[in-house]
């Protein structure tokens, strides 16, 4: 018999022959036996000051790095506090891999101190959820763990291991995974298929690219671009897809759906072939099912069959990796592909006038600070491949709206699950897998209060996060809704009962800067970009600031709201005229 390793050495060794290079997690007593392994282990780690941030945080290195990123937690509450993370990692399709502590083998099931049944807990949240029941086990189920996260439709796996496990000893035995295999893939399509794609494309005369997340998780961003620019077809993305096809090409749409362009949702009505790459057709991107895209045929590209018809009826469904399926349709397309026909050029000229018509707007000459021209000044003067974690609420979808992505994996965003909270910790998470890149987290105030006292986390470890404050004082997507949708009967969207947060940085030794008047927002942005320290800056914005356009629910794209009506603001200033 050889050397024996306690559960938590050979766990450490595993992680380490994953490739992981950092993790996030806050200690307990259940996983005790994994920290004091952890001393002098060699591998790093970030003490968090809630278990919710280490997801978020293994969920942003992950969309960043394209790497699992991975999260601890104790027994009980540590591991119910990762659940949020969990699932919005799971509704998003990233691999994250989640280890949690549990009592006693001998305890289970028997209500000890910080018992929770965690993988009955986790089961919706994650694709898998393991309980090692001996450390012998440890290195196979870690090794597993890491396929099943990245392989087929990524996602988060949970393991649940037994303080017991952590301390038995056993004799190691490593698989010979490495953790650097490119992810398995599904491939149900066949070459017919991709002819039938083809002749569909060619065919058509007002087709539109529509690209998800999946396209980022495949890597295959390049290939989008190639088929835009043979085939001369507008693409479109969701808030997933930001950055895989860039923002200012000639042939980009922006996003689409509920706070989609007009140019942009027009176009999916009147579309006559839609192409969805690795896209789930979401009830916030189609609004009403039968106003959307209705006079298209449409062709679906996605890794997990599940999807296939799930919202949306397709014509024809190509089902494996992105990549690998659009490489064998590009090389179809390359073999038979004309010149653009006056019906292509014709259809770009058409979305053009749309464009003109309707263009993502605001009032550039206000007083106020308006959110929309933070956004624009931070990408302006950010670096070309910096990383932008949002939060959730109007400012995720100024951000959507006018900041120009150019590359995958910039744009992260708790997007189906749409968790507050999200933007500061992913950011920190981001900064870890990228420590030389810039990452801004763009927060509402609402969200950032949920996850500020990770302010602690980023200082002991120096990690130069950039953090702007979209600062309106209320809970401002449910206040917009309360206000266009429930008769301005505003409850509870308040906000004006919260920290300075200039003073919070400082307490916190960072420092901070508030911006209230318009002339100031671009020294601010550009000091607050100017070096390699966490910086914060709370920009007060119109607080009356409203996200156009809109599809109000029950809608179809072509019902959408372009702007605020002009004409019910115009009685009301006549109503205080003549009550003057």
């Amino acid at each position: 018999m050889g050397k024996l390793f306690s559960g938590s050495e050979l766990l450490l060794e595993s992680l380490k022959r994953q490739r992981v290079d950092v993790f996030f997690g806050l200690p307990g007593g259940a996983v005790l036996p994994l920290y004091d392994a952890l001393y002098s282990a060699g591998i790093r780690h970030l003490l968090v000051r809630h278990e919710q941030a280490a997801a978020f945080a293994a969920d942003g290195y992950a969309r960043a790095s394209g790497k699992p990123g991975v999260c601890l937690g104790t027994s009980g509450p540590g591991a119910t506090n990762l659940i949020t993370g969990l699932t919005s990692a799971m509704m998003d399709s990233i691999p994250v891999v989640a280890l949690t502590g549990q009592v006693p083998a001998s305890l289970i099931g028997k209500d000890g101190f910080q018992e929770a049944d965690t993988i009955g807990i986790s089961l919706p949240s994650t694709k898998q959820s393991f309980l090692v029941r001996s450390a012998a086990d440890i290195p196979a189920v870690i090794d597993r763990a890491f396929r099943a996260a990245v392989s087929g439709r990524p996602g988060p796996v949970l393991v649940d291991l037994p303080k017991s496990v952590l301390m038995e000893k056993a004799e190691p035995c490593y698989p010979p995974s490495t953790g650097a295999e490119r992810p398995e893939r599904l491939r149900e399509w066949t070459d017919a298929e991709i002819e039938r794609a083809a002749d569909m494309i060619l065919e058509s005369r007002r087709a539109v690219l529509y690209v998800g997340g999946g396209v980022i998780s495949a890597d295959a961003s390049p290939e989008i671009r190639e088929i835009a620019e043979l085939t001369h077809i507008p693409v479109t993305t969701t808030l997933m897809g930001m950055g895989a096809f860039p923002s200012r090409h000639p042939l980009s749409l922006g996003m689409l759906g509920m706070h989609g362009s007009y140019a942009t949702n027009l176009a999916i009505c009147n579309c006559d072939l839609l192409v969805a790459i690795g896209a789930r057709f979401d009830d916030r991107v189609t609004g009403r099912l039968n106003g959307f895209a209705p006079d298209a045929k449409k062709i679906h590209f996605d890794v997990d069959p599940s999807e296939v018809n799930k919202n949306v009826h397709v014509d024809l469904a190509l089902v494996g990796d992105a990549r690998e399926a659009l490489h064998a349709l590009i090389d179809v397309l390359k073999r038979r592909q004309t010149a653009p026909t006056p019906d292509r050029q014709q259809w770009l000229q058409r979305i053009e006038s749309w464009r003109t018509e309707h263009p993502l707007t605001y009032d550039k000459y206000a007083n106020t600070v308006k959110p929309q021209y933070v956004i624009e000044s931070i990408a302006q003067h950010a670096q070309e491949n910096a990383i932008v974690a949002v939060d959730v609420g109007q400012h995720q979808m100024w951000t959507a709206q006018f900041y120009n992505f150019s590359r995958p994996r910039t744009c992260l965003s708790s997007s189906g699950l749409g968790s507050m909270g999200y933007g500061f910790p992913a950011a920190m998470g981001a900064q870890m897998a990228f420590p030389d890149r810039q990452v801004i987290a763009i927060v509402g105030d609402g969200g950032f209060q949920m996850t500020l006292n990770d302010l602690a986390t980023v200082v002991q470890y120096r990690v130069p996060v950039k953090i702007a404050i979209i600062n309106n004082r209320a809970l401002g997507m449910v206040r917009q809704w309360q206000e266009i949708f429930f008769e301005k009967r505003y409850c509870d969207t308040d906000l004006d009962f919260a920290p300075d947060f200039v003073k919070l940085a400082e307490a916190y030794g960072i420092r901070g800067t508030r911006v209230e008047h318009r002339t100031d927002v671009v020294d601010a942005v550009e000091d607050f970009l100017s070096d390699r320290e966490p910086r914060l800056v709370d920009f007060w914005v119109d607080p009356a600031e409203n996200v156009y356009p809109i599809v109000p629910p029950g809608a179809s794209l072509a019902e959408m709201v372009v702007e605020p009506p002009r004409v019910l603001v115009e009685e009301e200033a006549l109503d205080d005229l003549w009550a003057v």
